[in-house]
């Protein structure tokens, strides 16, 4: 029987992003989530998957114990855990909101991880197999993201909690690390305003479970991995156990990745099997769901090219409003005259 995958938070953009990306690449999946009617939703998406749905949660230790006594019932082997839950949408200045705001974000957004991890590794060490468990990070990490403070300090306790989980569960002889994408994602309802630089929902789901797929690899220990990283990642470990790639024996170059050619959505599938990190990025022409593909610059900033234009254009007027340049010396001087 092929271990199947866990998805905590599967319909929330990022977790129904990884849903998809394990029901293309054949995994079966256990999605949870809190909301009944979303996991109905989520099902009638993906009629002919192997998909399993379960109403639980983690925000706190009953809950987080109600969801392991359903997981046991499952009696199937696990290859990891995706936590994928959700951030809150706060905006605003930190100094605007009471403090108790910031605590409401921590048990929203933190304390979820950390009961998650306190019951779901235990869990996972049950099955005696070497298991991953990656935990999707969002923006504001490392840099703080203006307008969202609140979001900004509850991602960089994750970020933190992580790092501290990641050497605690090797007791658990389970991998856990954050995948970490600093930028907001692109959806299908964000596609219109979305920057080019930000990452696809679907793309932040198979590298999420790269990580799973490569658990055993002894070149990508790290704790924290970046989304946009070129990971180091064996190109000849399979979906499947012990199984050889059939197909990318040797890594692409960036130009490979640039000027990849077109593939049908089966071959997609059937290649997908020992793909690195790297290897990730979709082909050009390809896009889930009408997403067009991310254009991965390592060194990218958040903006894309045309809002930078925009913000030099506006700047440039200023400067031209408030040069000397603009004034006229012998209009004022006819003015004082008259």
């Amino acid at each position: 029987m092929k271990p199947a995958v866990l998805v905590l938070g599967a319909t929330g953009t990022i977790g129904s992003g990884v849903v998809r990306a394990a029901i293309e690449a054949d995994w079966p999946v256990v999605a949870v989530a809190r909301d009944r009617q979303s996991l109905d939703e989520l099902r009638a998406r993906h009629p002919d998957a192997r998909l399993r749905t379960i109403v639980g949660s983690v925000a706190d230790d009953a809950s987080a114990t109600a969801l392991v006594s359903e997981l046991r019932k499952l009696t199937r082997p696990f290859a990891g855990v995706v936590a994928a839950l959700g951030t809150g949408n706060e905006r605003g200045r930190l100094l605007d909101h009471p403090s108790e705001r910031l605590r409401e974000t921590f048990d929203d957004a933190v304390i979820p991880h950390l009961v998650a991890a306190r019951h779901l590794l235990p869990w996972l060490a049950e099955s005696g197999r070497n298991c991953g468990y990656v935990v999707v990070g969002g923006p504001g990490s490392r840099n703080p993201w203006a307008g969202y403070g609140h979001r900004s300090i509850a991602a960089a306790a994750v970020h933190m909690l992580a790092r501290v989980l990641h050497a605690e569960a090797l007791t658990y002889a389970v991998r856990l690390q954050l995948l970490e994408v600093e930028s907001p994602v692109r959806t299908n309802d964000n596609e219109k305003h979305a920057c080019k630089q930000w990452p696809c929902v679907d793309h932040i789901g198979r590298k999420a479970l790269a990580l799973l797929k490569h658990r055993n690899d002894s070149r990508c220990t790290e704790a924290v991995v970046d989304y946009r990283s070129d990971a180091c990642i064996s190109s000849e470990a399979t979906w499947d156990e012990g199984a050889q790639a059939a197909v990318n024996k040797q890594p692409y170059s960036d130009g490979d990745v640039e000027s990849a050619s077109p593939r049908s959505s089966n071959s997609q599938r059937d290649d997908s099997e020992g793909l690195t990190l790297k290897q990730l990025q979709a082909p050009e022409s390809t896009a889930s769901h009408g997403i067009a593909p991310q254009e991965m610059d390592s060194d990218a900033s958040l903006l894309p090219s045309r809002c930078l234009q925009d913000v030099r254009k506006l700047l440039e007027n200023f400067t031209s409003l408030a040069s000397p340049k603009n004034t006229n010396p012998t209009k004022k001087n006819q003015e004082r005259t008259k």
